[in-house]
């Protein structure tokens, strides 16, 4: 039975999943809505990888109910992940074949008929600006044409959601900005994105919400915008001392700002006006090393949430 427009194409609850007497899922709720981009935010170990191996039919879960696309995994697996697209964490192509070569495999996988492969390759090329590149062997291409790749081939099937764990590690900035734009391009599409990632520009720039996990669990639920407002201040100040222990300084700045938050290298003061608690500082006479005012981040709500960079 199709699933009506409102009903959710991923739905868990209480979802669970342990290795042995560790647990990596702790039970957590979600909903991704046809059409949207959905984003597991975290650092490395929160369980955002154990969760999206479960919504892609390849590790079954330990305990709760987890429905995906009407189906249960459980035993719908294949025709789930005939409908689905993944992009792993590490680039899983064939090195030795080329480029348009390793979207043919792909497609033959899925059962198409060769001349449809073709055409798909050939349109998927253009969409992640590989077309030059058809027939380059994939081994010395680089990373950034590698994952834009891994994306095409992830497409081959014209899934209705696609999975994406960490899409843009180890890319630099030039290249993590071209892959967001062919994301961009996906969802206006029509294509449901579901992404794990522990960079908060990437979730900023890509998710309309997301949940923050720690530890496997789900502390915090909503878009970007609307978590920053409700567990942080507009702007935030950092103070950076000559010191190897910021604590010493909670006294020179009490009473400037909202929150402070000391981390081992910089004194964090959550405010609405940074300028404001620059110039304060100045007038008490403090001198860091250096001070900067900046918007409040997805960092800063993991932080004030958890006690915990997402780098920890």
């Amino acid at each position: 039975m199709p699933l009506s427009p409102s009903e959710p194409l991923i739905r868990a609850r209480g979802l669970v999943k342990t290795f042995g007497d560790f647990t990596a899922v702790d039970g957590i709720d979600v909903d991704v809505h046809p059409g949207e981009s959905f984003g597991f935010l975290g650092p490395n170990g929160a369980g955002k990888s154990s969760t999206m191996r479960m919504i892609g039919c390849v590790s079954p879960p330990t305990g709760g109910s987890l429905r995906i696309l009407g189906m249960d995994p459980g035993t719908q697996g294949p025709a789930i992940r005939a409908r689905l697209g993944v992009v792993p964490q590490r680039d899983s192509l064939d090195e030795e074949l080329t480029v348009e070569e390793n979207i043919w495999v792909y497609g033959r996988y899925f059962g198409l008929p060769r001349p449809v492969v073709r055409e798909r390759a050939a349109e998927l090329l253009e969409f992640a600006q590989l077309s030059e590149r058809a027939r380059s062997v994939v081994e010395p291409l680089s990373g950034g044409m590698k994952r834009r790749l891994t994306i095409a081939r992830a497409l081959v099937n014209t899934p209705q959601i696609l999975l994406l764990d960490e899409p843009t590690t180890g890319l630099d900035p030039q290249a993590r900005h071209v892959l967001w734009d062919r994301l961009f391009r996906l969802k206006r599409e029509g294509v449901t994105l579901v992404l794990t990632t522990h960079y908060m520009d990437e979730a900023e720039q890509l998710c309309d919400r997301l949940v923050v996990m720690d530890h496997g669990r789900i502390v915090a639920e909503g878009s970007p915008r609307a978590l920053i407002a409700e567990h942080s201040t507009r702007e935030v100040l950092e103070l950076r001392f000559d010191t190897h222990d910021h604590t010493a300084h909670l006294a020179d700045v009490d009473g400037i700002a909202d929150r402070v938050e000391v981390l081992p290298d910089r004194l964090l003061l959550y405010t609405p006006d940074g300028e404001s608690a620059q110039s304060e500082i100045a007038r008490r006479g403090i001198e860091p090393l250096s001070s900067l005012v900046r918007r409040s981040t997805l960092e800063d709500v993991f932080l004030h949430l958890t006690g915990r960079t997402l780098v920890d």
